[in-house]
């Protein structure tokens, strides 16, 4: 015999107490016919008859009342057990630990962590801003955010944001000294203003237009660790620097920098919030994506 459904079950135990289908089907949201053909398919499952039935009444039979002695009760359990665990659901508690890079950390902080501790009182956020790739769960973490290329394999991602990419900048009093480059390999004839990354190795620009692609090791004298530094020292006309686009956009609109070599700077994946997919998530975790998406994506 095939085992009736908790939905077939709790439509049996509140018609019985409403004494009638349709005031039952109002409560279940369901329409007279569907919960009519719900209970008979129980009644065939279980191979007796639990109402009678006339065009005026409804009542059970005694197998109906022996029924819904012994099923009230543990349907009454089984609603308990899911109540318990909705202040888990409900109100995330605790900590938060999420490592990411300095550009990602800027956009949780102006797009999302305002809403997020806003809605969700019990819950601290610790972020760790460093540009290196960490184990995340050997160091404690919830999560870590990358760029969508360098996530780790076996990890879930949730995306932050829309698509990006790098540019060239500087400033115009640099580029009325220096020229304008035209094409990639023209930086060779300039200072480019160099980042370091946390490995110690120094970053190499990325250039891509119809297929061809071109990575240059670009000369320069000042190195830098930050985006922001570089920001500042190209502003301050001393070099071209090879910086995120967000990170840019102000300089851009007041004409405090200009972009260059526009046509060989494609978008690349944005930034993505990444985690273990191998155990369960933390609720509070789980509501910092809801936040994301809603905010974000």
């Amino acid at each position: 015999m095939a085992q009736p459904s908790f939905s077939d079950l709790n439509a049996f135990i509140t018609i019985a107490e409403c004494g009638g289908f349709r005031k039952a089907a109002q409560m279940l949201n369901l329409s007279p016919s569907s919960l009519s053909h719900t209970i008979r398919q129980l009644e065939q499952r279980l191979g007796v008859r639990l109402f009678n039935r006339t065009t005026r009444s409804v009542a059970l039979t005694e197998a109906g009342h022996n029924l819904r002695a012994r099923l009230a009760p543990a349907l009454q359990e089984v609603s308990l057990a899911l109540q318990s665990v909705d202040p888990f659901r409900a109100a995330p508690a605790g900590k938060l630990r999420i490592n990411t890079p300095e550009m990602a950390a800027e956009l949780l902080l102006h797009h999302v962590v305002p809403q997020f501790l806003a809605r969700f009182p019990d819950v601290s956020i610790d972020i760790v801003v460093e540009g290196r790739l960490v184990d995340i769960v050997a160091e404690g973490f919830d999560a870590g955010i990358r760029l969508g290329e360098s996530l780790a394999q076996g990890m879930n991602a949730v995306r932050l944001g829309g698509a990006t990419r790098f540019i060239a900048v500087a400033a115009p009093d640099y580029l009325a000294r220096r020229g304008r480059p035209s094409v990639p390999d023209d930086l060779a004839l300039h200072d480019g203003i160099r980042h370091q990354m946390p490995s110690g190795r120094l970053y190499q620009w990325e250039f891509s237009r119809q297929g061809q692609e071109i990575v240059i090791d670009v000369p320069g004298r000042l190195t830098l660790n930050t985006i922001p530094l570089m920001i500042g020292a190209a502003v301050r006309g001393l070099g071209v620097a090879y910086v995120p686009e967000d990170a840019v956009l102000s300089e851009l609109q007041s004409g405090r920098l200009e972009q260059l070599l526009d046509d060989w700077c494609p978008r690349i994946p944005g930034f993505y919030l990444y985690f273990p997919g191998s155990r369960q998530m933390p609720p509070a975790l789980r509501a910092f994506i809801d936040t994301i998406n809603e905010v974000m994506n």
